[in-house]
């Protein structure tokens, strides 16, 4: 179970940097970003379920209604 905690910590952590560079760089690329951003935050929210970290889970659950929308809005 560590290992695939780690594995969804450092894969979502990688995304959220490549997502906010992506949407900082103004390239175009922002329904990328934002795939980008639900990608990272959907890693994040099953490491919340993981470890039972609730008030994560329900950030989680923002982010990725932010990301649906940024999708939305820029697609």
């Amino acid at each position: 179970m560590r290992k695939t905690v780690t594995l969804f910590e450092y894969s979502g952590s990688a995304l959220a940097i490549a997502y906010a560079l992506l949407i900082a760089s103004n390239t175009g690329s922002e329904v990328i970003g934002f795939l980008l951003l639900m990608l990272s935050s959907l890693l994040f929210a099953g490491w919340a379920l993981i470890d039972r970290r609730w008030a994560f889970l329900v950030l989680q659950g923002f982010y990725t209604a932010c990301a649906v929308l940024g999708m939305l809005r820029w697609g």
